[in-house]
């Protein structure tokens, strides 16, 4: 690991000399380091001392969506604040696990950045090996999953030689992944080692076998229930094979909707009307009324 690390640091520093916002993001974040390592002292914050891992894991979560609320909404001065909510919580993250003696925010810097470095040969270079290009985003991303492979049987083989099982392949698909995302990317490693259907339509056939069997379930039952989650998984495989990102799919159709409700709520309004009061027909009228603006 030390040859990639100092080839990377040699090939950034070539690159970024003369650059001093380099300068100052690394005090700063070093700044931020000690400010959190002295919420952390005895006499420091009440609450930030007595976090753990898991008080805060949501934490992690909810600051992440807030950053995404305004990439999506082309906020940048919210996104440089709610950024700021990001990496501090990777901080604290990193503060607590040395404090138990488990590692540092120096080795979890460490960490990516060496990974980055290896997966980006095109860019910096692979010691004792053929010189690497790229010249498209699909080359990269060629490389990337190049590089991700050899990293795997190097671990399966380290495993092999304790004895121990090897990674399987869904381990490394985080269970806390919102579950359309984690179906998404359980499906794509599946289908990237041929568990796979040969064309759409062979998914589709899938999707309306999976609605038959869930019409056949007892409303109301756990049967059921499962039966849908077999159908909602389908329907992923289908955005997968339609080269369709489900996620953000969903995400675009139920902004739509909520723009379209907000649009409602205005002319309602406008009218002196309560949208509540409105009966099924005259919100299906006034939905109506709106989508053809919008």
């Amino acid at each position: 690991m030390g040859e990639w690390s100092e080839t990377g640091a040699s090939s950034l520093a070539a690159i970024t000399r003369d650059t001093s916002t380099l300068s100052d993001a690394r005090e700063d974040f070093q700044a931020l380091v000690e400010t959190i390592w002295r919420l952390r002292q005895p006499d420091g914050c009440p609450w930030d001392r007595k976090q753990t891992h898991a008080s805060i894991a949501n934490n992690m979560i909810e600051e992440a969506y807030e950053a995404v609320d305004c990439i999506e909404s082309a906020d940048p001065a919210h996104l440089r604040e709610e950024l700021g909510d990001v990496l501090m919580q990777v901080v604290l993250h990193a503060q607590i696990a040395a404090d138990a003696g488990e590692f540092t925010c120096a080795d979890v810097a460490r960490d990516i950045n060496e990974k980055l470095i290896r997966r980006h040969p095109h860019v910096f270079g692979t010691p004792g090996a053929d010189s690497v290009t790229a010249e498209s985003a699909d080359d990269v991303r060629a490389i990337w999953s190049k590089v991700k492979l050899a990293e795997k049987a190097a671990k399966d083989e380290g495993a092999a030689g304790a004895g121990e099982r090897p990674e399987g392949l869904l381990d490394g698909v985080p269970c806390g992944l919102p579950a359309l995302m984690q179906a998404q990317k359980v499906s794509r490693k599946a289908a990237a080692v041929g568990f796979e259907w040969e064309t759409v339509q062979d998914v589709w056939s899938q999707v309306a076998e999976e609605r038959a069997e869930f019409e056949a379930e007892p409303k109301g039952s756990a049967a059921r229930e499962m039966e849908f989650g077999d159908l909602l998984f389908s329907l992923v495989n289908v955005a997968r094979k339609e080269g369709i990102d489900a996620e953000s799919a969903l995400r675009a159709s139920t902004m739509k909707f909520r723009s379209r409700w907000g649009a409602m709520e205005q002319v309602a309004f406008e009218r002196g009307v309560a949208i509540d009061s409105l009966s099924t027909k005259e919100l299906n009228d006034l939905w109506d009324e709106v989508k053809r603006e919008r």
